[in-house]
């Protein structure tokens, strides 16, 4: 097994942290561990008794059943807690494929859920989704590239980096190709519950189809990144048992205060969450404004849930335009080449409250850009 550089990361490790305005950021505006424990009057003394000795290696008990509550066929013997989605995503790989299976991604993807694969020897097959058609993918297309060694499909929804959202049947005649061909389902789910519509929001793959896993993750939609903690959900025992031996290997138990802290968030969900889509639709209404006035230089998708948008630069070549932008007016994008060559876009975030300042400096940069 041999892992290629992972480009996204090392990018935001050369410039996160010494540039002033992150306008690219994929989660939402953090708390601090005295605002998370003012959710409940005694949790402050609840986490000074605490007991910092081994934990339950599939996750606490109570975590789990609050986990188990965002599902609705879901028990807590069903969730297991993993160091945050890339666990599962690494986990999972090497549970499930061996060298020559095959992989089916959709993209573009983040590199691990391809990269992993990859390095374990499996053939990794882009499932492309459209621009041209507000980043659909195409389930034509899926069943033209399926072969007999397909072991899994992994998808992503909402979707980082476009935004997009499928409807509900597009889920549903996925699990029904599952069940016909044999392959895992698994369903990067962490945006999961920052819909801008609630009519929007869509099952979990584990709710629709037994055999699926479903992804989630404190970091992205609860704010909550240095927490740590992520999860696999899903009525498939077979493959959880597999999952729960394999991380044996990996971390064996998760961090018992962060742990106890994602509980308690997820507990109070409804206020973190509201909060959350409060800032996103301040944010993605500035945006909104924003790219009507410079329709010249951009082509902007609107997206449908999450914290992120993917627009196409028009003109020049968007490595040098987030360069560029960096430099001259202390701004980081994500340009859309760390997705791939052909992306000449570049991921925008919108889930913190200070987007408005690094805005202002992007609107400077832009009516120089030429």
């Amino acid at each position: 097994m041999k892992l290629r550089p992972f480009g996204l990361e090392r990018y935001f490790a050369a410039h996160e942290f010494s540039t002033p305005y992150l306008l690219c950021c994929s989660d939402c505006e953090s708390f601090s561990v005295s605002e998370l424990l003012a959710l409940e009057h005694d949790a402050p003394e609840r986490l000074d008794a605490l007991w910092l000795g081994y934990t339950e290696s599939q996750g606490a008990m109570e975590l789990r059943q609050q986990i188990a509550s965002l599902y609705n066929t879901i028990s807590p013997e069903q969730v297991l807690v993993h160091a945050g989605a890339e666990e599962v995503i690494f986990n999972f790989m090497h549970t499930l494929l061996s060298s020559g299976d095959h992989i089916i991604v959709h993209s573009p993807y983040y590199q691990s859920l391809g990269e992993v694969a990859r390095s374990l020897g499996a053939d990794v097959t882009s499932w492309e989704s459209d621009p041209d058609r507000n980043w659909q993918l195409d389930l034509n297309f899926l069943e033209y590239v399926l072969t007999d060694r397909t072991r899994a499909v992994v998808i992503n929804v909402p979707h980082n980096p476009t935004g997009h959202l499928p409807e509900e049947t597009f889920l549903r005649d996925l699990a029904v190709l599952s069940a016909k061909h044999g392959f895992i389902v698994f369903s990067d789910e962490v945006y999961r519950l920052l819909e801008y519509r609630d009519a929007d929001r869509l099952p979990a793959l584990c709710d629709i189809d037994e055999r699926a896993v479903s992804v989630g993750v404190m970091s992205k939609s609860f704010g909550l990144a240095g927490l740590r903690i992520g999860w696999a959900a899903t009525r498939n025992k077979a493959l959880y048992g597999q999952l729960a031996a394999f991380k044996d290997y990996t971390t064996i138990c998760n961090s018992a205060p962060s742990e106890f802290l994602s509980s308690l968030a997820l507990k109070h969900r409804d206020v973190i969450l509201e909060r959350n889509r409060a800032i996103i639709g301040e944010n993605l209404e500035r945006l909104q404004s924003f790219f009507m006035r410079y329709a010249d230089v951009f082509r902007w998708i609107q997206p449908k849930a999450g914290p992120i948008a993917f627009p196409h630069l028009l003109e020049g070549a968007v490595d040098e335009f987030c360069n560029r932008l960096i430099s001259q007016k202390g701004v980081l994008l994500l340009p859309g080449t760390l997705y791939g060559e052909k992306y000449n876009c570049f991921r925008i975030g919108f889930g913190r409250r200070n987007m408005a300042q690094g805005l202002e400096k992007l609107i400077e940069f832009v009516e120089t850009w030429s």
